[in-house]
């Protein structure tokens, strides 16, 4: 009865464009015969007309084109209800193509009950066919809270493949741009931090997936993790450890890195990086990137947080040699980076009389070198201790300079050092 009645109305509007035509063609000649007007004014009579006409062409263009499209979503609804699995599989073709062109067409496709046919395809174990599910679902979830929730109220989580192995690596790939998508939402009564999305996510983290679905689902992670309650789902099922291991390599590094920031924030994430014997050492390396400005500030605020009340991690540092590593990030990092270094650093100084302030971390006080009875002996110590600073300082500076391929003789910046005070030193 539809589509008899879309018929109809796209002949009544054929016959009303031509039937206009002709009622102007003969008014214009009328015109011409009552009023004798010139060639020019009749010129410019026939030129409004046939403006008028495509203007009219237009509508009428555009009224066939909304019609071609309403049959063409009315078809595949049908054909996806009530069609053959090739039918359903052609219909899930087409309402991807209809679902790109407008968010309104989205949201009339879910109310129509296409969600959940979708899903109940993702089920099936036709490759082509689920694929095509799949991405109809993706082009569902742009930009509609309304159709992220109705998938996961159908229960698409739970259509997750359990075996990794037997799935192919496009398949991988649709289902993290999927979760990708569903992880965006923000205040919805739906958890995504489930054991099934969880050992799916770490299962593709961990096999020999393409860089390109790891880093989608590394994006999925950190969705996850800037919610406080995900955080203990999220290191109970391994993720600290992973995601560590993924922030050694430099195409992945960011995303990493961008999820232990927000896990470190809570005592469960905390306590799970400091027991991991990848700390500190992984995180110090880091922080010689100097091609990824990023990561090092990333880096440099974990490490800070790990630091921060906590003699124990910083005395573990400290032996892995973080101390020139920030000096060298002091003065060739990014503004944030430098900010950062310095900070570490500045808790670095002295760990023999620390005093741990509410935000700024153990502050220490100065201790007289030598004893007052013996004035000539602690003028002796002060001078070692100043060559001392001196020798670091000069070493801690070539080593930066090699790094940073200076252009300069390194004559005039051994000069430089050593005829710097100890004052000069930022920690």
């Amino acid at each position: 009865t539809s589509s008899s009645s879309s018929s109809i109305w796209l002949l009544s509007c054929r016959k009303l464009k031509f039937f206009t035509r002709i009622r102007r063609f003969l008014q214009s000649k009328a015109a011409r015969k009552q009023y004798g007007s010139s060639a020019s004014d009749h010129s410019n009579k026939l030129r409004i007309v046939n403006n008028t006409d495509e203007e009219e062409d237009l509508v009428v263009e555009k009224t066939e084109s909304e019609l071609d499209g309403s049959m063409a979503l009315q078809k595949s609804v049908k054909r996806l209800h009530f069609g053959s699995w090739e039918e359903k599989e052609m219909a899930a073709k087409a309402i991807e193509k209809l679902a790109k062109e407008d968010v309104k067409v989205r949201k009339l496709m879910a109310e129509l009950g296409v969600i959940h046919m979708l899903v109940s395809m993702v089920d099936t174990e036709v490759v082509g066919r689920r694929l095509a599910a799949i991405k109809a679902l993706i082009e569902l979830a742009d930009g509609t809270l309304t159709n992220k929730e109705l998938m996961l109220e159908a229960g698409i989580l739970s259509k997750l493949p359990k075996d990794i192995d037997a799935v192919d690596d496009q398949t991988r790939h649709e289902f993290a741009e999927l979760l990708l998508s569903l992880s965006s939402i923000s205040n919805t009564p739906f958890s995504l931090a489930k054991t099934e999305v969880l050992q799916f996510l770490i299962a593709i983290l961990e096999s020999a997936t393409s860089i390109e679905t790891k880093e989608t689902c590394l994006g999925v992670a950190c969705n996850l993790s800037a919610v406080l309650e995900n955080a203990r789902p999220l290191v109970s099922n391994g993720t600290v450890h992973t995601l560590l291991k993924l922030s050694s390599f430099k195409e992945l590094s960011e995303k990493a890195l961008a999820a232990l920031g927000h896990l470190v924030l809570t005592l469960m994430g905390k306590k799970a990086m400091e027991d991991s014997s990848m700390v500190p050492e992984n995180l110090i390396e880091i922080l010689t990137w100097e091609n990824k400005p990023k990561c090092q500030e990333l880096s440099a605020y974990i490490l800070m947080i790990l630091a921060h009340q906590s003699s124990t991690q910083r005395d573990k540092m400290s032996k892995a040699g973080i101390v020139p590593v920030l000096l060298e990030v002091s003065l060739l990092g990014s503004p944030l980076a430098q900010k950062r270094a310095m900070k570490l650093l500045q808790w670095f100084k002295d760990e023999r009389q620390a005093k741990m302030g509410p935000h700024s971390g153990p502050q220490t006080a100065r201790i007289a070198i030598g004893s007052p009875l013996h004035p000539r002996e602690a003028q002796e110590g002060k001078k070692m201790m100043k060559n001392l600073v001196k020798q670091s300082l000069h070493k801690n500076m070539e080593m930066i300079t090699r790094r940073a391929n200076a252009a300069g003789d390194s004559s005039n910046l051994k000069s430089l050092v050593l005829s710097t005070s100890s004052k000069s030193l930022p920690y």
